[in-house]
């Protein structure tokens, strides 16, 4: 597997910092992108994520740490799918994923449309057999098929069910489906929170922690950018109104570690990046960075000597 150099990795950092040896955490990019219902551009998030983190700072005032150089972060050469769709596709992206897994990596996969997500979700059951998908996104992605295809990114769930149990799914921000996807959640259990029960106050005011309650201990996180309101995310390809925030949306994360649960890989989806709106891109990689920061601490130690804090002019 090769990786790309400092101008086109993830926080454009060194190559000290960012080869697969010496890194805990691999970034995969799979620009995956043959399913479109509304907006098209997903093909090119991984691109725009890797290209406005050069602009994420290092330094988390949180976790009070520059991360990328506690832990490393490699960034592999994207996916080239050519002409392979659906099944062949996810193939490629799990056989990566299960590679990195094997090297005991942190793995984070950047889409591309969800149904890029099927893929790392499988490899990583197969090393956390008994983790939980926190999954973040305006759409239940339950649909049996989608305008004649089973691998439309408005399925992608349902296909993860197939050899996932649904009651170790907690859904967080859906406020669009169709009515049997609302069946598919009673009946199998998934554990939905809607953005207008989250707003009508119906999980408490703590809600963050409603969500928490229902995971396990190991967490897997597929994060679709639709999850967020249009005002904060509106370079994606299906966005809805009346959805989550910035900070109340990392509380989320910041709870699931607080509980002492432990994040065990991520991927994020759906960034479609528009000219218009450059924002939304460094919004996901800074959205990314910061859950790598929570999910990484504390952070393992590294002999090499890290440098001083600094920051791109």
């Amino acid at each position: 597997m090769k990786v790309v150099g400092p101008t086109s990795n993830f926080l454009a950092i060194e190559k000290r910092y960012s080869t697969l040896e010496a890194s805990k955490v691999a970034i995969v990019s799979a620009p995956y992108e043959h399913t479109v219902s509304y907006g098209g551009g997903t093909k090119r998030g991984p691109k725009g994520v890797i290209d406005a983190s050069a602009y994420v700072e290092f330094y988390d005032d949180e976790t009070q740490r520059e991360l990328c150089f506690d832990v490393g972060i490699a960034t592999l050469k994207p996916l080239a799918f050519g002409k392979k769709a659906n099944r062949a596709a996810l193939d490629m992206i799990e056989e990566q994923v299960d590679d990195l897994l094997e090297m005991d990596k942190f793995v984070v996969t950047i889409g591309g449309e969800h149904t890029i997500s099927t893929a790392p979700i499988a490899a990583h059951y197969r090393k956390y057999p008994s983790m939980s998908i926190l999954h973040f996104d305006a759409h239940a992605d339950l649909r049996e098929s989608y305008q004649g295809s089973k691998y439309s990114h408005a399925c992608f769930m349902a296909r993860v069910a197939e050899f996932f149990p649904p009651k170790l799914i907690t859904q967080v921000g859906i406020r669009a489906l169709c009515k049997e996807e609302a069946a598919f959640i009673k009946k199998e259990g998934v554990n939905t929170f809607f953005a207008s029960s989250i707003r009508r106050g119906l999980h408490g005011a703590n809600w963050q922690q409603s969500v928490v309650d229902t995971l396990a201990k190991d967490v897997y996180i597929t994060f679709d950018v639709d999850a967020f309101d249009p005002s904060v995310m509106p370079a994606t390809g299906t966005p809805e109104p009346d959805g989550l925030f910035y900070s109340e949306t990392i509380d989320v994360i910041r709870a699931v570690i607080a509980s002492g649960r432990r994040i065990v890989g991520l991927d994020i989806v759906e960034l479609a990046p528009d000219a218009r709106t450059p924002h939304a891109d460094l919004t996901t990689a800074r959205l990314l960075y910061k859950i790598l920061n929570l999910a990484m601490t504390p952070a393992p130690k590294r002999t090499s000597t890290k440098p001083s804090t600094r920051r791109r002019s």
